[in-house]
């Protein structure tokens, strides 16, 4: 039987930025996968001079029309964008026009304006414009963390976990440490694994939480670790190619 192989798609992805007002190419920037069409426009503004509000994208590669970006609310890494990629940006761009006086507002003239990120944000009630929405993302955090801190309390440090992770393979290990990480909000577990699967050698930032080879240690979020018997994986030369 074959090892299983796992890709890891990077958090970030590094882009190439053109616009429909000249033959500019903003080469290779790096943006966040997560981030939201909505913010990712709002990066864009200063980089092309168009309006987060007005503003289209298309994803390219090379000359090639790959797709749309035209879910607002849809984060960067839900289509299929890849490193050396290009997002091409229409609009009017008015900020390019030539002989145009620069000017600033009022917060009270801002408000007014129809074009601006905040009137996109509020008309489409996106990000912290949408109470429903970020009212179930409080009540959500909440929940989470009260769940993360029972199984953490309740986890003996030498239990034996399974983690599965997003974009990982699912892996055997070890607990070794529990607890906060500094620099790093919520709680985590600390797992030695039973195969070079991880990132690290138990520590983070220079700072040592436990002992592991390297690239046997990471530190998992608790909901992607469950504790239970699940002994070591046997291996033998007959596995491997």
């Amino acid at each position: 039987m074959s090892p299983m192989i796992s890709v890891e798609v990077p958090d970030t992805v590094t882009i190439n930025i053109s616009n429909s007002q000249n033959d500019t190419i903003s080469f290779e920037r790096k943006y966040s996968r997560s981030l939201k069409i909505y913010e990712f426009k709002a990066k864009l503004e200063p980089i092309t001079g168009g309006s987060a509000g007005t503003m289209r994208l298309e994803l390219y590669s090379g000359e090639r029309l790959v797709c749309r970006l035209d879910g607002d609310s849809q984060p960067l890494g839900s289509y299929p964008i890849e490193d050396g990629m290009r997002v091409h940006v229409i609009d009017q761009f008015p900020c390019l026009q030539e002989n145009v006086p620069k000017f600033e507002l009022s917060l009270e003239e801002y408000d007014k304006k129809e074009d601006s990120l905040r009137s996109f944000l509020k008309k489409n009630k996106l990000g912290k414009y949408n109470a429903e929405e970020m009212a179930k993302q409080e009540e959500e955090r909440k929940r989470q963390e009260e769940e993360d801190r029972q199984k953490v309390d309740g986890t003996a440090i030498g239990a034996r976990c399974r983690v599965t992770a997003k974009n990982n393979p699912v892996r055997l290990g070890t607990v070794m440490y529990k607890g906060p990480l500094d620099g790093k909000p919520g709680l985590f577990f600390g797992v030695k694994f039973d195969e070079p699967l991880g990132v690290n050698d138990g520590t983070m930032n220079g700072k040592r939480y436990f002992d592991c080879g390297p690239k046997y240690g990471s530190f998992v979020a608790p909901k992607a670790v469950e504790v239970g018997d699940f002994p070591p994986e046997e291996f033998s030369l007959d596995d491997e190619l």
